[in-house]
Formats: structure tokens, C-alpha cells, sequence
């Protein structure tokens, strides 16, 4: 569950704002597919941002349980990301879903998985997929550094330095803001 080839998706909070970017490239084995997909959405009328690193079936499978949680629970986060992650862990269909999501409302980010972790990072930003440590060291970089730089700015530019240095990383960057 740690690494997917073809994704690089990184949220950045800064000045009370949060920013998820993800690249565009989908890869089968060494060949790149596409390179213009759009790994993170917006959902619950646009007051929900989250980015998808694993299959397309399995992000349009997540994508619509999680909203279904928001809907659910009336907007609520932190519940809403538990119940899915409960889900997702004991449903002996879901998990057979190889995926990991990022998922923020504007304050709060979690990390959603498989095998049921629900993680808030410690830390202003958070990556996962191939080249999500790469854009995570830089978005540390850039939080620690420049503080004259917007969450969305810092999670565009840190796509970009992952593209540079990730094979399974382009740079046609997607972002949301909340």
C-alpha cells in the first residue's frame, strides 16, 4: 500500500487555507497512458477537496463512498473518514481496492487507506503515490522557507520539483483550493 506508480498527490495547509495538487499522468507498467488526468476533486458541493493515488475504477469507486459518507454524516470530516476507512478495511469487495486518498475540508487533512488508517499529519503538508515524498520533502521545504507563498503555490511548485525527479510524475498539475 506505500507506493503507486503514476501519481503524485500532496495537501499543504498554510495561513488557513489547504491546497491538494496531483499530477496528470496515468502509467501501465513502463508506458505512460495518459498524461492530462484529474486525480483530485472537489465533492459535497465543493466544500471537500481530495486527491487519489491508485486505479481509475478504484478513485471513481472511492470517490463516490466518500461522498456518500459526507452526505451521510452531514459534512463531517473526521467521521466521514473513519466510516469509509472501516468500510473499506472489513468490505471483503473494497478491500481488494489497492488506492490511497487524501481528503481535506479547508482546516483539517487526513490520510485514508485500505487497511484502515485515518492519519492527520503532524506536519502542514502530507504525499502519497510515487512521487509523494518527493513533494512532500519539498513542500516542507517551501513551508519552512517562504513564507510569502500561498498553499496552493506551494503544492503546485512541489508537483513540480516530484515531476523532475519521478518517472511516474508529470507535470500537468491539477489543484484545489479550500
Amino acid at each position: 500500500m506505500s507506493s503507486f506508480k503514476g501519481t503524485t498527490i500532496v495537501a499543504v495547509r498554510r495561513n488557513g487555507h489547504v491546497a491538494i495538487a496531483g499530477d496528470g499522468q496515468v502509467t501501465a507498467g513502463d508506458t505512460i497512458l495518459k498524461s492530462n488526468a484529474h486525480k483530485v476533486r472537489t465533492l459535497y458541493d465543493g466544500k471537500v477537496i481530495t486527491g487519489f493515488a491508485g486505479t481509475t475504477a478504484d478513485a471513481f469507486t472511492l470517490f463516490e463512498l466518500f461522498e456518500g459518507k459526507l452526505k451521510q454524516y452531514n459534512g463531517d470530516l473526521t467521521r466521514s473518514a473513519v466510516e469509509l476507512a472501516k468500510q473499506w478495511r472489513t468490505d471483503k469487495q473494497l478491500r481488494q481496492l489497492e488506492a490511497m486518498m487524501l481528503v481535506s475540508d479547508g482546516k483539517r487533512i487526513f490520510l485514508i487507506n485500505g487497511a484502515g488508517d485515518v492519519v492527520d499529519p503532524e506536519r502542514d503538508a502530507i504525499g502519497i503515490g510515487s512521487g509523494g515524498n518527493y513533494a512532500l520533502s519539498a513542500a516542507l521545504a517551501y513551508l519552512e522557507a517562504d513564507s510569502t507563498m500561498s498553499a496552493e503555490e506551494i503544492a503546485r511548485k512541489s508537483v513540480q520539483i516530484a515531476a523532475s525527479v519521478c518517472i511516474y510524475t508529470d507535470d500537468q498539475i491539477n489543484v484545489e483550493v479550500l
